[in-house]
């Protein structure tokens, strides 16, 4: 009996790591808007254990939501969307104002600071396994330092 409670614990230790996020997410915000303001960045600081790239991004309060870049092209800086952001293994990508970060257009309300934004990322592994991970970014003032 002994066994089988251990292999038991055993079994859903595994499982549990075989379903843990494949990226760890910190310090997950969203700039707060005014009317009739109908686009946004969100901004965090993204780690996998093991290389995987973003290949998509959704959130219910906005028509589209994207992984953009910016960067300097021929002296002028540019964005534009990226089909997928990867993320190296053990290393930490920052998504921040004036680099890569996700775009929410067509707001479907102003967001307000304090308020929780939900974002859904798709991961993508080398094998083509595809992981969803949920992120709940807290909305803050472009005055908050960020």
């Amino acid at each position: 009996m002994r066994h089988l409670l251990l292999a038991s614990a055993l079994f859903a230790s595994l499982a549990a790591q075989a379903q843990s996020p494949a990226v760890k997410v910190d310090d997950a915000w969203v700039r707060a808007t005014v009317a009739p303001q109908k686009a946004t960045g969100a901004f965090m600081q993204l780690t996998a254990a093991k290389p995987v790239k973003v290949v998509a991004v959704s959130s219910p309060v906005a028509a589209v939501a994207e992984i953009h870049e910016m960067k300097m092209d021929g002296g002028v800086m540019k964005m534009r969307a990226v089909d997928a952001l990867p993320l190296p293994a053990g290393q930490a990508v920052a998504l921040k104002p004036g680099s890569y970060h996700v775009m929410l257009m067509g707001l479907k309300a102003p967001i307000k600071a304090g308020e929780a934004v939900p974002l859904t990322l798709t991961v993508e592994a080398e094998d083509g396994k595809r992981t969803v991970v949920e992120i709940k970014a807290d909305a803050r003032s472009a005055a908050a330092g960020h």
